[in-house]
């Protein structure tokens, strides 16, 4: 029996063939990767599609080569999550939103240059009458003199308008990196006429409790008078029993004048005076630095000016302010003069800040309280007004608008 014999191919062709299945191998390789990498960047290009215009609803169907279906079910996690904490995040804004529209307290976000991106009702009404004020900007508002220089200075303020008083806070902070400022503005006259009244039943009660405190022991020193003149071995104590006296009497006008000189303010006697005059004066009370013109004339009355900032940088002293850092700043401002009295000192906190222009009310031990009030009424009746404000790195300005320049 023959058995056919099997020939081996020649070396040349042998290479070709291997040549030709290694190439068929490769190609047939290759389109199965750009297929999965096609597939692969359709996947990730319709989910960073979707990501960036904010819609996190879009679904993946989980199918195909495990390492895509992986992907696209760890896809629909992500887009879960952030869609959960999105819609999470839309309900607080909605809270917050409703919160702020209904609270008495005027509220304006503003970025940096100035714009209004949000404001609640009551700034409206406050900032333009109810219009809508969103997307204008700051300085084009047909804002009150008063309001718009104490936004345009930073941290708080307190100042008047007409018969209402207004507290300003200010806050700077960053939002998706941007600079922002929030404002809150809060009316304050409806408060501090609640607490006038309570200021004024504590001051009838402090006048009653130190008046019985004097005519007390001066009963009794005029009973232990009466017992020395009739018994002549203790008649030597008449000279110390009268000096006590005179002492308790002492007091007692000076407590009582200190309250009656902010309900008895006269009328302004008004003539031409120029301030540097007015400010010698009081330098020689208490000693500050000052700055810009003093050498301005005004038609006021000096007496009552010169009473007012004594008053003013007699706080500032109280205030713990290094005397070389008490400022009085004397200049113009159109027809106006603006006086302004800045210190170093601890400054005042916001509840301080709003209730600093009531009669009596007083952060000293022993303090009167009526120092601020006294220098605003002054300033009003040379038909001015004033400003609180926190000063920037520490301490306190007090800026006075005096309509009396010529």
């Amino acid at each position: 029996m023959r058995v056919a014999s099997v020939g081996v191919l020649p070396l040349p062709v042998a290479l070709g063939l291997a040549a030709l299945i290694t190439v068929a191998a490769v190609a047939w390789s290759s389109r199965v990767i750009v297929s999965r990498i096609s597939d692969l960047h359709a996947v990730l290009g319709n989910a960073l599609s979707a990501f960036r215009d904010g819609d996190f609803g879009l679904r993946l169907a989980a199918r195909g080569d495990r390492e895509v279906a992986e992907l696209k079910s760890l896809y629909n996690e992500i887009a879960d999550a952030v869609r959960n904490d999105r819609r999470g995040l839309h309900e607080k804004e909605i809270l917050l939103d409703t919160m702020l529209q209904r609270t008495p307290v005027a509220v304006v976000l503003l970025n940096a240059a100035n714009r209004v991106i949000y404001s609640n009702a009551v700034a409206r009404d406050l900032l333009a009458g109810g219009a809508r004020i969103n997307d204008r900007l700051l300085h084009e508002m047909n804002l009150a003199a008063p309001l718009r220089e104490s936004l345009a200075a930073p941290g708080d303020s307190i100042f008047k308008v007409d018969d209402e008083t207004f507290h300003v806070s200010q806050r700077i902070f960053h939002l998706n990196t941007q600079r922002h400022r929030l404002v809150l503005l809060e009316r304050l006259t409806p408060e501090l006429r609640r607490q006038e009244v309570g200021v004024w039943k504590k001051a009838i009660r402090v006048i009653n409790h130190e008046i019985n405190n004097t005519v007390a022991p001066i009963s009794s020193l005029f009973h232990s008078a009466r017992r020395a003149q009739e018994m002549p071995e203790h008649r030597h104590r008449l000279d110390e029993i009268y000096g006590l006296i005179e002492e308790r009497l002492t007091f007692l006008r000076n407590f009582l004048d200190a309250y009656a000189e902010f309900a008895r303010l006269p009328e302004p006697r008004k003539e031409r005076t120029e301030w540097s005059e007015v400010l010698a004066d009081v330098r020689t009370l208490y000693p500050f630095r000052v700055e810009g013109t003093p050498s301005l004339h005004s038609n006021i009355d000096g007496a009552q000016l010169q009473q007012a900032l004594i008053n003013l940088v007699k706080n500032a002293h109280e205030s713990g302010s290094d005397p070389d850092e008490i400022v009085v700043n004397v200049k113009t401002d159109g027809a106006d003069v603006v006086i302004r009295i800045l210190d170093r000192g601890r400054g005042m906190s916001e509840d301080v800040m709003r209730q600093a222009l009531l009669p009596f009310y007083s952060t000293k031990p022993g303090g009167s309280g009526v120092g601020l009030a006294l220098a605003n009424e002054i300033i009003e009746a040379h038909g001015g007004r004033m400003r609180l404000q926190a000063r920037e790195g520490g301490g306190t300005v007090v800026t006075c608008w005096i309509r009396a320049a010529e």
